[in-house]
């Protein structure tokens, strides 16, 4: 079974820091075409900024993208995975918490982001590999098999 490490990608790594404007947030969501960034306070995780958290928190209570800083209106009660865990148990986390995102560290330290679309995309995988094996069992007997 795979494990978070082996389908990790670096790359979906965007960041801001916590006292950041929620502008400069948006404008990076925009430019690398993701919903959520990682919010930092130096380098350590702080929390993560959603296009859901921009909605609700900032445009619904009427504040000004341009004068709000990132901590005041980020999530901060994050769960997340280690890099050692199976895909299909952090699917099911994901799942259960009912999130889209799931920062995925390793000793304390922010290795990356999954998705919930990566995910599925190797369960979908998965699936279909076993659906051919299951297929060429099923339906290409050897020949010796056949004769008798």
């Amino acid at each position: 079974m795979k494990k978070l490490r082996d389908i990790m990608r670096p790359d979906f790594l965007f960041t801001v820091q916590r006292d950041a404007m929620v502008t400069d947030a948006v404008r990076l969501m925009a430019e690398r075409n993701v919903g959520i960034v990682i919010v930092l306070d130096g380098s350590r995780l702080a929390g993560v900024l959603s296009e859901r958290d921009v909605v609700r928190r900032v445009v619904d209570r009427g504040l000004s993208p341009a004068d709000t800083r990132v901590e005041d209106v980020m999530t901060t009660d994050l769960l997340v995975a280690h890099a050692d865990e199976d895909y299909q148990s952090a699917m099911s986390m994901m799942d259960q918490a009912n999130i889209r995102h799931l920062p995925v560290v390793d000793q304390g330290r922010l290795l990356a982001m999954l998705s919930i679309r990566d995910l599925l995309r190797l369960e979908l995988h998965h699936q279909g590999e076993e659906l051919r094996y299951l297929h060429d069992y099923l339906y290409h007997v050897a020949p010796e098999h056949a004769r008798r």
